[in-house]
C-alpha cells in the first residue's frame, strides 16, 4: 500500500486478464472496511462484493474499452472489462462526476477485508437508492475522465 497524501491510503487491483486495472483511495487501512455483498442474483453468481468510502477515489485504467451492463432498476451502471467481461464497479453518473463501489475481490490485499456485508438495494425504491449512494459512494475516474 502506498500513501497518495498523508490522508489517504492507496490500494491496487486488477480485472482477471489484468487488461483493466484499480488504484482506490481511502482514509483507513483495508483491514477497516466491511465490503458490501449485494443479494441479487447478478452480484451472487459473480460473487462480488462492494468497496467504498464517500471521501475515497478510484481510479479505473484500461487498455481495453470498457463495457456497462445495466441489472435490476437501470439506474446503477455496471462497468465491465470489454475483454473478460469482469465487473469492475456499480456506478452511478450525476451531473458532473461519476461515483460508484469497487467490486473488491479485485484488490490485491482483498484478503485484509473485514469479513463482507450483505445488503439488498432492490428493497429500495428507486429515489432511496440514488440518495443512499450519494452517500455511501465514492468518486471515480475512468481513464482520468469523470465520464464514462
Amino acid at each position: 500500500m502506498l500513501k497518495k497524501d498523508s490522508a489517504m491510503i492507496s490500494n491496487i487491483g486488477k480485472c482477471h486478464c489484468g487488461k483493466t486495472e484499480v488504484k482506490v483511495y481511502l482514509p483507513e487501512t483495508l483491514d477497516q472496511y466491511s465490503p458490501r455483498a449485494c443479494d441479487c442474483d447478478f452480484c451472487i453468481s459473480r460473487d462480488i462484493s462492494y468497496l467504498s468510502h464517500p471521501d475515497g477515489e478510484l481510479e479505473i485504467e484500461s487498455i481495453e474499452p470498457l463495457e456497462v451492463q445495466r441489472q435490476g432498476s437501470n439506474q446503477a451502471g455496471f462497468v465491465t472489462c470489454g475483454s473478460c467481461k469482469t465487473v469492475i464497479a456499480a456506478t452511478l453518473q450525476l451531473e458532473n462526476k461519476l461515483v460508484g463501489a469497487l467490486n473488491s475481490t479485485l484488490l490485491s490485499d482483498f484478503s485484509l477485508l473485514q469479513k463482507s456485508t450483505t445488503v439488498s438495494p432492490k428493497r429500495l425504491k428507486g429515489k432511496e437508492k440514488i440518495e443512499r449512494w450519494k452517500i455511501l459512494w465514492l468518486n471515480i475516474k475512468v481513464n482520468g475522465n469523470n465520464l464514462i
